[in-house]
């Protein structure tokens, strides 16, 4: 009986840990002053390099296998570095979508509902990948490709600047980005 309402109580706990972590933390009204100046940059071109297989495939051929594993794994490290950008931004994305969530404008309202579902999946990916690199820097041999990463965060990028469109104040948020 112990066992089982520990169980429970840990389940919770870790129910609500992963809640958080997709939603990211931090008040709206704070971001809502200067977004821009909270957003990580993410270059979406240099992540989807490092994680393209077939210059994975080019460096494993030219380079020595010794060479390749810690090539491989500064691009793996990169890689997350990268994905945690986009997460943050994600999360304060999704604040600004819930505090858009209640506008009057229809159209707003609709634009903001896209960006949060959009903004909570690209967390939940991005946590998902990241394990999933950090797993590829321990065991070489294992390869994965968060291509959802980058394809969830231009999607999310789009939707800001919609947003923006309809007048929701999100000055200098898609430049950022």
């Amino acid at each position: 009986m112990t066992i089982t309402i520990i169980l429970i109580v840990v389940s919770f706990a870790a129910l609500g840990f992963l809640f958080r972590l997709a939603k990211g933390h931090g008040s709206a009204s704070e971001l809502l002053d200067n977004p821009s100046q909270h957003l990580r940059p993410v270059d979406i071109e240099a992540f989807r390099n490092l994680i393209d297989p077939e210059e994975r495939e080019f460096l494993r051929k030219n380079l020595s296998p010794v060479e390749f594993r810690v090539v491989q794994r500064q691009r793996l490290l990169a890689a997350a570095e990268y994905i945690g950008g986009a997460a943050h931004n994600a999360a304060l994305l999704l604040r600004m979508g819930e505090a858009a969530r209640h506008s009057s404008d229809p159209a707003t309202a609709e634009a903001a509902e896209k960006l949060i579902r959009n903004a909570f999946r690209l967390r939940l990916y991005a946590f998902q990948a990241r394990a999933g690199i950090y797993v590829c820097t321990l065991m070489p041999g294992v390869q994965i490709s968060p291509v959802r990463v980058a394809e969830r965060y231009e999607q999310m990028t789009r939707q800001v600047v919609m947003l923006g469109c309809l007048q929701y104040p999100t000055r200098g948020v898609p430049a950022a980005m």
